[in-house]
């Protein structure tokens, strides 16, 4: 998970360990999806307190089946908000 502030604005981008430096493609659909380690690699840390630093975020930018899974079950985000690219689930949050 890397957080970082900007302008005032929380912003967390959290993935799946494992998808960490990977690229998803969706050539149909024309969707890519890149888990950057430039913008994700942060700090390795458990799901409950990943959950914890998002509810705070202003943004939030989610990658991977657990992570996304877990802000599901926590009602961070709505079902429907999730796209998935070659099986991998994405989502964004963005509080106004």
């Amino acid at each position: 998970m890397k957080v970082v502030k900007v302008r005032g604005e929380t912003v967390v981008a959290v993935c799946d360990e494992e998808i960490l430096g990977k690229k998803f493609v969706d050539q149909a659909r024309g969707l890519k999806l890149e888990i950057n380690e430039k913008f994700y690699r942060g700090v390795l840390m458990d799901v409950k307190s990943s959950l914890s630093l998002i509810r705070e975020a202003s943004i939030a930018n989610l990658a991977g089946s657990r992570i996304v899974g877990e802000a599901l079950n926590a009602g961070l985000i709505h079902s429907r908000a999730v796209i998935r690219v070659e099986g991998v689930p994405h989502a964004q949050i963005v509080k106004m």
